[in-house]
Formats: structure tokens, sequence, C-alpha cells
């Protein structure tokens, strides 16, 4: 039962409950059964200054939190929230949008509640920003179902104990956690360490390689300065070559004439290098690495330099991929499907709606409604 006033309506002498409590008839409702009924206000009955009781009318129960929406309809929202804005929801059914979050709300958490995380061995971290720039959002998602466990604001190491205390609340036993799949963060590395002692870190294939990729691009642009034309080939060295087009192709195999000698062209060669370290059998990674790092910090290529050294203070984590095979390609996936939705949305009012949708798509939360 919900309370809510009906102007208009006629008092039924029949009382109820509580003596403040009395049963208004229905003048009337929406004709589409799914949606809501209309003039409704906040305010007691104006001829008896009562509060009315809403009771179910045939057509179906109300929904059980305080909204004065059928279940059929909020199962309607929920239905229609993982595909489209709510606020392009709100002006379909002619409904504030706040009513609606509050829907989505109310099934996310409610369905949160019963998820059982104690068969969560293996765990990926990523973070993904709320507006451009700041306000950033940490995913903690199950490497084996592919399911979003837990998201909170912020991306320091306070998120990975808030990450701890929400696995404890389902179930879940943090010392059981094997496996954590990161970037180099200091604050997840030292948030792991502290919340998760049993866990061995890897770090994030794409996060390694972005750290190569960002020192040959600083060497390429040094050395633009007195080497126009490197100017506008940015995307040629950081490209597979197999992603590159015939045109593009052509140009960087100009570019890598020996006779130019080119500091970029040193750089890029190290960085198709390093790639190969991930199709060594296991008893040649360690072998390989060392290889690389020796050519690396000998190249007189400064942000080449840098990189190697940051790898070696991240050597156990990056090698023991070959142990645990996970990478964050599942969480770029989520992480690709939120931004859709939030670009789709044009951002999100607060935090905790855009927590709402990351639930919502990528929890695989299981809601008690009709279908």
């Amino acid at each position: 039962m919900l309370r809510l006033i009906f102007p208009g309506a006629v008092c039924s002498p029949v009382p109820v409950v509580a003596k403040r409590d009395a049963v208004h008839t229905i003048p009337r409702v929406a004709a589409f059964e799914l949606f809501p009924a209309r003039g409704l206000s906040d305010s007691p009955c104006s001829p008896c200054g009562l509060w009315g009781l809403w009771h179910q009318d045939g057509r179906g129960s109300m929904g059980s939190f305080g909204e004065r929406f059928y279940v059929v309809f909020e199962a309607l929202i929920m239905m229609m929230a993982k595909a489209m804005p709510v606020k392009s929801i709100a002006n379909i059914v002619k409904e504030h949008d706040t009513r609606l979050w509050r829907v989505l709300n109310h099934y996310v958490h409610e369905s949160r509640q019963e998820s059982d995380f104690s068969a969560v061995t293996e765990v990926g971290v990523d973070e993904t920003s709320s507006k451009r720039g700041h306000n950033y959002v940490s995913l903690f998602v199950d490497m084996k179902s592919s399911q979003v466990l837990s998201a909170t604001e912020g991306k320091d190491a306070s998120t990975l104990e808030r990450f701890n205390a929400d696995l404890e609340a389902h179930l879940g036993d943090p010392s059981n956690i094997r496996e954590v799949c990161c970037d180099m963060s200091p604050a997840f590395i030292s948030g792991v360490e502290k919340h998760f002692p049993e866990a061995h870190l890897t770090f994030d294939k794409f996060h390694v390689l972005k750290i190569i990729n960002e020192a040959v691009d600083e060497v390429r642009r040094q050395e633009q300065q007195s080497r126009p034309e490197l100017k506008r080939t940015r995307y040629l060295w950081l490209k597979n070559p197999k992603n590159l087009k015939e045109n593009q192709a052509a140009t960087l195999e100009t570019l890598q004439v020996k006779k130019l000698n080119l500091k970029t062209a040193r750089a890029y060669h190290i960085r198709l290098n390093f790639q190969e370290f991930w199709n060594q059998p296991l008893h040649e990674a360690e072998t390989f690495l060392n290889k690389w790092y020796f050519w690396a910090t000998h190249s007189r290529l400064e942000p080449i330099k840098k990189a190697a050294y940051t790898m070696k203070r991240h050597w156990n984590g990056i090698l023991r991929w070959f142990t645990s095979r996970i990478n964050n390609g599942i969480l770029e996936g989520i992480n690709s499907l939120i931004q859709a939705a939030k670009a789709k949305a044009r951002g999100y009012r607060t935090i905790k709606n855009l927590i709402t949708i990351i639930y919502l798509i990528g929890g695989k939360l299981e809601f008690r409604l009709p279908t």
C-alpha cells in the first residue's frame, strides 16, 4: 500500500487501519495500464484532510518502496534504462526523471543485497571518469564471470578498503582473492597489498604497453622540433603495422630508412620488440624481458630508459601474466559501454546515478519484477 491523495476523489465512509486513514475512490486513472495514474498530489485530501490509501484495483500491485507506480510500470522503466537515457524515458512516460531515478536506485540496491560473491577469486580493477578530467569511479570486476562486483567513488587506496568491506557484505572472503589485475597506480598497488594480502598482482597488458607508447611519442615530440618530417605522424608510430592503411605503411617505411637515423624509428623498434614479450613461452619470458631491458636502458633515448626503469620496478607483476593469464580487456569492454551510456545521457548529475547505471549495465543483477 502507498499513501497518496487524489484531488476531487470521493471519500469512502469505510474506516481502515488507523483513524487518520480513509479510502478514496479514484475518478480517473491513466488509460494505459503500464503507466501511473495522473493528477496525484503530495498534500492531504482537501474535503477531509486525510491521506488516502492506494489499493490494488485489478491491474497489478503497486511498487513496494514508496513511489506511485505499478510494478509493471517499474519493470518497464528498468528494461528501458538499459538501452536509453533516463531523461529520455521521463519524456516518453511523462514523469520527472528524479522519480525514475528513485525506481532505478531502489531495484539496483535491492538486487545487490542478494548478490553472492563467495566464489570470487580473481578480480580486475580499473577506473572510469564521471566527468571529463575529474571525478572517477573505480570498478571491481569478477574476471571469471565478467560481472561488476562493486563500483565506488574515487581511485585511491581507500577504494580497495571499501571493496573489501563490500565483498564481505556479500559473503565473499578477501583471503580467497588470489589474483588481481590492475594498472601500475601506486594507490591500487598499496590497496591490494594491504587489503588483499593473499592476492598476486598482474599488471594489465594494455597499461604496460601504454607506458612504452607514451615513451615513443615523447621521443617523437622532442625530435620533431629539428625534424619537421615527423610532424603529424604520431599514430603511424603507435598503431600496430597490420592496422595501418597502405599509404600510412608507405610513409612509415620511408621514415624508417636507415640513412635518416631517426631516434623515433629506434624507439619504435624497441616498442615492437617489447610486444613480442607476451608471445614468449613461460620458461623464456624473463630472459626475453631482461634482454629487452638491457637494450632499452642502453638506447640513449631518455623517455625509453625511463619506461624501462618503470618496468623494472613492476617486474614481478608484469611476469605474473604468464601464470595468471588475466588482463583488463573485460573491464575495457564494460568501460566502453559505460562511456557510451554517459555520452547518450550527456553525463549524470550525481556519482550515485552513474554507479546505478554501471550496475545496471555490468552488474548482471536479477530484479524481482514481472517480465
